[in-house]
């Protein structure tokens, strides 16, 4: 039997809105894992654990606060080289249908709505955001009221939301989510690119794609996407590649061509850059983190 990720069972209730969890730990016990209901994951005085979410995979500091947004995209907290006796996790989850689609097209809730679809591929906030909230985040989890802490709760998300500096941490790829753009262009081009990675993608058939020549649609990506045309390729490239090497058990140098490179040196190096490993390594990790269901 092949090893898998963990599949969660909350004690959300259907009844509820949410479901706030106020844990004292020494350590990370609790697998990779994947559950239905998003996550809100605040976490103090673990400096030196490991996150995981997606194919990220990075040492976190004193102050962490994570969110997830997507039914089936892995993440956990490994103990890694923390040696803190006194941990605190906040966990809060809710079912993504409460916050209702007519809801989130309002108005009023547009940066909730931009902040969720960029969680889907777990979003990282700094440290003025997890501040700005810290006294909520206390107050929701001693919360008696359960219609002012929902109030709270939908607070919380707004302060979180007014943040544009939170960073993505899984690629698309992996997350099997395409990223977003107000840019019709830049979609067309970025769906082409999902769908094309493995085969050979020249500037100038992207460009013809768009109707714009080829120095003009290149220097246009960048402005509207902050990150080279070659750069983008190779992120869904090794995004795909990290997918097949945590869940097929095909050889790497079989993944590599499967995923458009070239040569396996090059791919090794890529990987290693984007990544901080090798392929080989990056899949030995993260069967270490998997549990067999």
């Amino acid at each position: 039997m092949n090893a898998t990720i963990l599949r969660e069972i909350t004690p959300l209730s259907p009844e509820d809105c949410f479901y706030v969890a106020d844990r004292r730990k020494t350590g990370f016990d609790y697998p990779v894992h994947s559950h239905p209901e998003y996550e809100l994951n605040f976490i103090e005085h673990a400096a030196g654990a490991c996150r995981v979410v997606g194919d990220s995979m990075e040492t976190i500091g004193d102050y962490e606060l994570v969110l997830v947004a997507s039914p089936d995209l892995e993440h956990g907290w490994e103990q890694g080289i923390c040696t803190s006796s006194e941990i605190r996790e906040i966990t809060i989850q809710w079912d993504p249908a409460w916050l209702s689609t007519t809801l989130l097209k309002k108005n009023q809730f547009r940066s909730i709505r931009q902040m969720l679809e960029h969680g889907a591929r777990g979003l990282c906030f700094p440290q003025q955001a997890i501040m700005r909230v810290y006294s909520k985040l206390e107050s929701l989890a001693n919360s008696q009221n359960g219609f002012h802490a929902v109030l709270d709760f939908l607070s919380i998300l707004y302060d979180l939301s007014l943040f544009d500096n939170a960073r993505e941490l899984s690629s698309s790829t992996f997350s099997h989510t395409l990223p977003t753009s107000e840019s019709h262009r830049v979609q067309k081009v970025q769906q082409y690119i999902s769908q094309h990675f493995r085969e050979e993608i020249r500037l100038e058939t992207l460009a013809d794609l768009v109707g714009m020549t080829p120095v003009a649609f290149s220097r246009y990506f960048r402005q509207r996407t902050g990150r080279t045309l070659s750069d983008y390729i190779v992120d869904v490239r090794i995004g795909m590649a990290a997918r097949q090497l945590v869940d097929s058990t095909d050889t790497v140098q079989g993944i590599c061509y499967d995923c458009g490179f070239n040569t396996l040196s090059n791919f090794n190096r890529l990987f290693r850059r984007k990544k901080g490993c090798t392929p080989k390594e990056f899949r030995e990790a993260y069967q270490k983190k998997k549990v067999i269901v």
